[in-house]
């Protein structure tokens, strides 16, 4: 297996540090607005490579970070009056209900920064006792300049970066490019041995990283966005803590952009997940992710969704057949191209190249063929299973259905009844308006000799 390493610039052969054994960390969300289709990006790209690890037979221990102490939530805390523990239980929430529905693995382990004050304070402590940290008024930094390998991530040598750095006004540092490790403050803040104050974001990775996956872990992936400066100032202060090397592969998935622009909240472009799920579900959103390799920008627009849904649907609509889980799959040609394709750097496009060709085979009625779609599909994280409606939700869609035909209807049934009515009498004008109105819930009508039934789309 292959990876390109960010750190190295190459595509590389996977080792792990134990045979068979995968300690693999991706930094996770701050929790305090809703994830977007960046965030879909990122966890769906590292959510199928810990699947493919799995399907490899590595025993992987995955961990994903929750930062729920930050700029960003002390200051909605303070806009909402609320506490920083009620905002960023509240987004977490919403973030985990987000990742649910586009069928992403929990991590193995899901730490929270809060819970984890103690490491990150044991970190400080261990860095200014070796003289790469110092404190100031509450406030402690790293000295970049003690770390003669800093830029080496993001490919910006130290010097490129002092030519553009400014003290502010106001700075207590010594030098322009050392970043914070500890922030006084007396609001917000928990005891430490240089008052009360908060983590860096910086540390709070280092430290999580260390307390449960080691000193050094195998992968850690993310953002691109992250490589400067979350990502450097992490090897820096991990390596200068640890005395070891941090990380072996280092991960980036590239941005999703909208009319060439990267989506962010602060450029307030983004689309939120939840949105995005109101128009097509978890399979379309994956497979349109999963058509770009993930080191590549990805333009959204509605068209690349749209092909992505009939994507999806060439795939799933496959003749069924029942499982046969006396087949060995890895005997078959299918597999091994499944398999050289994600093993050169996850190359996604080509592996779906390969479940097309099944499903074109299971048309055709080869015995093996959607008993080898479906293991691998599932493999890249890809829902075989029928969306369907609570009572709640189909009681919802029945209101809004009966209110823009102007009609009152109990039922899904009965909506149904009426429809077929219309088509008896000829009233094509009547029969069309209730599939426009079902097309708008999401909800595809498909006549058959026996009836009419609905599922979604």
């Amino acid at each position: 297996m292959k990876l390109h390493n960010s750190y190295t610039n190459k595509i590389e052969d996977f080792t792990p540090i134990e045979e068979n054994k995968v300690k693999m960390y991706v930094c996770g969300p701050t929790v305090y607005d809703y994830a977007h289709l960046g965030h879909a990006r990122c966890y769906i790209t590292w959510d199928v490579l810990y699947r493919y690890l799995k399907f490899k037979g590595y025993d992987v221990t995955y961990c994903r970070n929750v930062t729920d102490v930050d700029d960003k939530i002390l200051k909605k805390a303070e806009k909402e009056n609320k506490t920083p523990e009620e905002v960023s239980q509240f987004w977490y929430k919403q973030f985990e209900s987000s990742m649910k529905s586009l069928n992403t693995l929990k991590p193995d382990i899901e730490p929270f920064a809060t819970k984890t004050l103690g490491e990150m304070i044991g970190m400080v402590k261990d860095l200014i006792n070796k003289g790469y940290a110092y404190e100031v008024d509450g406030d402690v930094y790293f000295r970049v300049k003690k770390f003669p390998s800093y830029g080496y991530l993001s490919k910006q040598p130290i010097d490129q970066l002092e030519s553009g750095a400014r003290i502010e006004v106001g700075d207590k540092k010594e030098d322009p490019l050392d970043f914070a490790l500890w922030k006084k403050d007396e609001k917000f803040g928990y005891k430490s041995p240089w008052g009360v104050g908060r983590p860096g974001w910086h540390i709070e990775c280092s430290a999580m990283s260390r307390k449960y996956l080691g000193k050094t872990i195998d992968i850690h992936a993310g953002g691109a966005d992250l490589i400067f400066p979350h990502h450097e100032n992490e090897i820096a202060q991990s390596e200068c803590a640890n005395g070891c090397r941090f990380v072996n592969y280092w991960l980036h998935n590239g941005f999703v952009t909208i009319n060439k622009e990267k989506m962010s909240k602060s450029l307030g472009n983004f689309l939120t997940i939840d949105d995005l799920l109101k128009k097509y579900d978890a399979n379309t959103i994956r497979f349109f992710i999963l058509t770009n390799h993930y080191r590549m920008p990805v333009e959204f627009s509605d068209e690349a969704l749209s092909s992505a849904q009939a994507g999806v649907k060439r795939m799933l609509n496959a003749k069924r057949t029942p499982l046969d889980e006396s087949l060995d799959i890895t005997q078959t040609d299918e597999y091994k191209e499944f398999v050289n394709a994600m093993d050169d750097d996850l190359n996604t496009s080509k592996a779906l190249a390969v479940l097309f060709e099944l499903a074109n085979k299971a048309n055709k009625d080869d015995k093996d063929a959607f008993t080898i779609l479906y293991k691998l599909a599932d493999t890249l994280g890809f829902s075989f299973e029928k969306a369907t409606l609570s009572d709640d939700e189909l009681k919802s869609v029945v209101t809004r259905i009966s209110e823009k035909l102007g009609e009152k209807f109990d039922s899904m049934s009965e909506i149904l009844a009426y429809r077929k009515k219309a088509r008896e009498e000829k009233n094509w004008a009547v029969a069309d308006k209730i599939r426009v109105a079902f097309d708008e819930e999401g909800i595809v009508l498909k006549d058959t000799k026996e009836g009419t039934t609905w599922e979604l789309k």
